[in-house]
């Protein structure tokens, strides 16, 4: 299949999946094109490590290394990622930097960026087993067409988990 930027962005995660490669490598071109298609500077992808409350950093694109290092392992109920896997919704900030409610970690302000939003990978129980974000330079909200697109390349993802 030739996929375009008219090729739904889920299909096209779909496609770079199943393609042949090694599987990290494989991972950090979809954590990039799903960057890109939400004109993104950072995309995260956490792994849930449910019997020890943590969320295990798996691939990223676009944190600066030390937030790396912090953002690798992140507890439920804390951040943005921590926050989505333990409500098991999606949780979007219009402004992270000028965050007030202590959803976003004061070190993610180093990110530089503004308009986040997390969606939860959940599996077949209805249990968190992962949590895919993006954030974006400046103020965003995200619309419900945004979570759902959003949404849908967390489900391709569950594979990789």
């Amino acid at each position: 299949m030739i996929m375009d930027e008219t090729t739904p962005l889920p299909e096209r995660i779909s496609e770079i999946l199943e393609s042949q490669g090694e599987s990290g490598a494989l991972l950090q071109q979809v954590l990039t094109e799903i960057a890109g298609y939400f004109q993104a500077r950072t995309c995260t992808f956490h792994r849930a490590l449910k019997s020890e409350g943590f969320l295990e950093l798996i691939g990223q694109v676009g944190l600066p290394p030390h937030i790396a290092e912090i953002a690798g392992r992140i507890p439920f109920g804390k951040g943005m990622a921590g926050v989505c896997a333990e409500r098991r919704e999606p949780v979007t900030m219009c402004n992270l930097q000028t965050d007030d409610t202590g959803v976003a970690r004061p070190s993610a302000k180093d990110t530089k960026v503004e308009g986040a939003v997390v969606v939860p990978l959940m599996d077949g129980d209805g249990e968190v087993i992962a949590t895919l974000g993006v954030g974006k330079d400046g103020e965003h909200d995200y619309g419900s067409e945004e979570i759902k697109t959003l949404e849908q390349c967390a489900s391709v993802l569950i594979g990789a988990v």
